[in-house]
C-alpha cells in the first residue's frame, strides 16, 4: 500500500504489462531501425551500418509524393463528409424520440463492425451495378462509411451528456436554430467533433482493405507500401515511408485522446 492509499500492483502484473507493451511496440521500433540501415535487400540484425540515404531517396520519388497527396486528399474529404453527416445523425438520434431509434443507431454503427473485406466487396458491387467508374470519389465514399461511424459515436456521446435545457433556454430567448447551434451546441460538442474528425482522418489515411476494392488503378500511400513490400531492393524506402505514416496517424489519435479524456466534465453530464 502506497502512502496515498492506492494499492501496489503485483510484480507478475507489472511484468505482464511490460510484456504487452513490448509486444505492441517493438515491431514499430524495428521500423525506425531499418529505415537507417545500409542493407538494401534483407533485414539482417544488427544492421551492418546506418545511413540517411533512404530519406533523400524518398524525397526524390514522385510516385511516393503522388500517393501521399492522394491519401491526404481522400482523408480530408472523407473526414469532412463524416463530420457533416455524422453530426447530423447524432443530433437526430440523441434529441428525437421515435420508434426504432435504438435500431437506427445500431445501423449507423454496423459498418465499422463489419469486416473491411465485406464492406469493400459490397461497395465494389454497388459501383459496378450503378456503372460508376473507379476514381478518387469511389475511394472517398468507401472511407466515409467508417469515418461517419467514428464521428457519430463521438458526437452522440457528447450530445447525451449535454443538458437539453440549455438548448430550450436558448430557443425561449429568441435564438433561431442556427444561432442556438453556433453559440450553445457547438461549444459543447466542439472538442468531441474535433477528436472524432482527427481519428477519422487517421483511420482513412492508413486504410488498406476497403481501398483495395474501391481504388481501381489508383494508389494511395498504404496501397503503394503494400505493393513495394514484394520488391527485393530498397526495402528501407518502405520503412522511411512507414515512419511518415506513423507520424501522420499517431498525432491525430494522440490529440483525440487528450481532447476526449475530460469529456465527463461536459456541461450537463450529470443531468
Amino acid at each position: 500500500m502506497r502512502s496515498d492509499g492506492s494499492a501496489r500492483a503485483p510484480l507478475a502484473l507489472k511484468i505482464a504489462a511490460l510484456g504487452g507493451l513490448l509486444f505492441l511496440h517493438l515491431p514499430l521500433l524495428l521500423i525506425f531501425v531499418y529505415a537507417f540501415t545500409t542493407e538494401e535487400k534483407s533485414y539482417a540484425f544488427p544492421p551492418p551500418g546506418y545511413t540517411l540515404r533512404w530519406f533523400s531517396v524518398v524525397w526524390e520519388r514522385q510516385d511516393i509524393w503522388a500517393a501521399i497527396w492522394l491519401s491526404l486528399k481522400v482523408a480530408a474529404i472523407a473526414t469532412t463528409i463524416a463530420l457533416v453527416l455524422g453530426t447530423c445523425a447524432a443530433a437526430a438520434v440523441s434529441r428525437a424520440k421515435f420508434f426504432g431509434r435504438d435500431y437506427i443507431s445500431l445501423l449507423f454503427i454496423l459498418p465499422i463492425a463489419l469486416p473491411g473485406i465485406i464492406t469493400g466487396i459490397s461497395l465494389r458491387s454497388a459501383f459496378s451495378v450503378m456503372d460508376i467508374p473507379f476514381s478518387t470519389w469511389t475511394i472517398v465514399l468507401g472511407h466515409a462509411t467508417f469515418c461517419i461511424v467514428v464521428v457519430y459515436n463521438n458526437a452522440l456521446a457528447r450530445f447525451r451528456r449535454t443538458a437539453g435545457s440549455m438548448i430550450e433556454a436558448s430557443m425561449d430567448l429568441g435564438a433561431d436554430g442556427f444561432q442556438t447551434f453556433r453559440h450553445v451546441v457547438l461549444p459543447q460538442i466542439g472538442s468531441a467533433l474535433l477528436a472524432g474528425g482527427m481519428l477519422a482522418f487517421a483511420l482513412s489515411f492508413d486504410e488498406v482493405i476497403v481501398t483495395t476494392f474501391t481504388a481501381g488503378q489508383q494508389s494511395t500511400l498504404p496501397i503503394w507500401m503494400l505493393n513495394e513490400l514484394i520488391r527485393p531492393r530498397q526495402r528501407p524506402v518502405t520503412n522511411v515511408v512507414a515512419i511518415f505514416v506513423i507520424a501522420v496517424t499517431f498525432i491525430p489519435i494522440l490529440a483525440a485522446y487528450y481532447l476526449t479524456r475530460e469529456g465527463e466534465h461536459t456541461a450537463g453530464a450529470g443531468k
